[in-house]
């Protein structure tokens, strides 16, 4: 799941530069049952353009082999593999934006997003957008929504780009031989170090000139944007770095278990064509290869599949089992979390219409979480 942290800092804009929203705020249009209907009609014709291709195309007859002798062993332990990813996101979720919220709100609003991540999203805009509107509807604080949205997205990211990382180090000390591509290997290494780098010095750089948001006149409402962002991701990389400086359980096992897990999805499915890359190629070949997901197609089919299969292929791996394998994963990513969360986001909206502001309770947390960690002043 990918988040853009500039967008979670624009969507609260207008609360923030003005009155607060009511708790019962309309659902974003992005969620709208027309938008959904499209969205859907989209990946249908996609999923059939696909399947089709693979049928008849002349020349694929290795991978429509592997494909129909694939282990049904296998891709049933990735599909619950997928589940175990799927349920470490709602994990982190809750760790990072309320771990006072009830673990039904949580597991709604998490399978909601990762579902809508799957049907709607560009780059995981669909389930921010669901997320902001739920939380906001559950009468939390929108400047908290953001900073804790902008934390989320650092930390599930930091889990993908730590180990591209560590990966690439391994090569380079030795630990991990037979790099097939070094180029790749150590450029991304080098590229997710130095993002890293930037990232980490965001609170510095920007909170030298973005002081708490404070309610604006209509006029300054595009000036208020730039600030209100500005002080969101400060704020939220820096409520990051503390949550993993506390060493949080649900955050730490949740950002590692969703990347993690959905990895052993990929080792899955190349298992059930009969193939398996060495660990360091199945790695760095799917976090590289992740990023074809930023494509604007549904569901991101195309440019998920596009972007690991290139890569595989990069890395000097067979063609036809790294496509079938890339298909089946595909396949079992997008569907388990969608068909889970389709249910999750129609319990989610009897929820929000049945109880008053249930997320609430996490409302005196929308103070800097600094704040919370300085001593209580003495009684004389």
């Amino acid at each position: 799941m990918k988040q853009h942290p500039g967008a979670v800092a624009a969507a609260g804009v207008s609360a923030a530069a003005g009155s607060p929203p009511a708790p019962g705020t309309a659902m974003p249009a992005e969620l709208s049952p027309h938008r959904i209907r499209r969205r859907l009609l989209q990946f249908a014709l996609v999923v059939v353009a696909v399947v089709v291709l693979v049928r008849v195309l002349p020349g694929l007859a290795r991978l429509r082999s592997d494909l129909a002798h694939a282990s049904p062993g296998w891709l049933a332990a990735g599909a619950g593999l997928e589940l175990l990813s799927a349920l470490s996101y709602v994990l982190v979720f809750r760790s990072v934006f309320c771990r006072r919220m009830s673990w039904r709100l949580s597991y709604q609003i998490g399978m909601s997003e990762q579902a809508a991540n799957s049907v709607l999203s560009v780059s995981g805009a669909g389930g921010l957008a669901l997320g902001v509107w739920a939380l906001r509807r559950g009468g939390m604080n929108t400047a908290y929504i953001a900073r804790r949205t902008v934390a989320f997205f650092f930390l599930t990211s930091l889990a993908n780009v730590g180990a591209v990382i560590v990966f690439a180090a391994l090569y380079a000390v030795g630990i991990l031989h037979h790099d097939r591509n070094h180029a790749l290997t150590y450029g991304f290494g080098l590229a997710a170090l130095a993002a890293t780098a930037l990232v980490l010095a965001l609170p510095l750089v920007l909170s030298r000139r973005a002081p708490a948001p404070r309610p604006v006149a209509p006029t300054g409402r595009v000036a208020a944007a730039v600030h209100f962002a500005r002080y969101s991701l400060a704020q939220g990389v820096a409520d990051g770095l503390l949550l993993l400086r506390q060493r949080s359980f649900g955050v730490l096992a949740g950002s590692l278990g969703t990347m993690v897990f959905d990895l052993a999805v990929l080792g899955a499915t190349f298992k059930a064509v009969g193939y398996s890359p060495p660990i360091g190629v199945l790695a760095l070949g799917y976090l590289i290869g992740q990023l074809g997901g930023n494509v604007p197609l549904p569901g991101g089919i195309g440019g998920v599949d596009g972007g690991l299969i290139g890569t595989f292929v990069l890395y000097h791996q067979p063609l036809a089992p790294a496509t079938a394998a890339v298909l089946a994963y595909h396949a079992i990513s997008l569907w388990v979390p969608a068909l889970l969360g389709s249910v999750a986001f129609v319990q989610l909206r009897r929820t929000l219409e049945r109880e008053h502001q249930p997320a609430a309770m996490c409302a005196p947390l929308a103070e800097p979480i600094e704040l919370a960690r300085q001593p209580a002043p003495s009684g004389d």
